[in-house]
């Protein structure tokens, strides 16, 4: 896959973002709850994962994501689709996601601060916007 520089930088920038989603919702001593809702065309920048974590999608849509390895994947979501993700020590996943389909797309991601590895320090965890396609460019 062929990254743009701007792409490119936004990923070596954010490798240790832990703002997993676009609102905090709920947050305790073993989990975070996070929103992230995107309109067609915007999409959330890069972020890490660290920490085991599962992903519901509340609306049905279509998005794309770009991961740190350069792989870029696309994927049709339905709504109630849920995926379970665990991390052993040192692993992650390093991407974003854009909305690349024609309604909303909203997902509940919940996080598991007990997990192997340490939950990584938020930068601010009550907004992380979404952008523009040409805002990475």
């Amino acid at each position: 896959m062929s990254r743009t520089p701007r792409l490119r930088e936004e990923f070596e920038a954010n490798a240790f973002n832990g703002q997993v989603g676009q609102r905090l919702l709920s947050e305790t001593d073993r989990v975070r709850v996070w929103e992230i809702r995107l309109a067609p065309g915007e999409r959330v920048p890069a972020h890490r994962h660290v920490l085991d974590y599962f992903w519901t999608a509340v609306t049905a849509g279509r998005g794309r994501q770009h991961t740190d390895d350069g792989a870029t994947r696309e994927v049709e979501y339905h709504q109630g689709q849920t995926k379970h993700l665990s991390f052993g020590p040192g692993e992650y996943l390093l991407h974003d996601l854009e909305n690349i389909g024609t309604t909303d797309l909203v997902f509940t991601t919940v996080e598991f601060k007990d997990s192997r590895n340490a939950p990584l320090r938020l930068r601010h965890p009550s907004a992380c916007p979404a952008t523009q396609p040409d805002d990475r460019r």
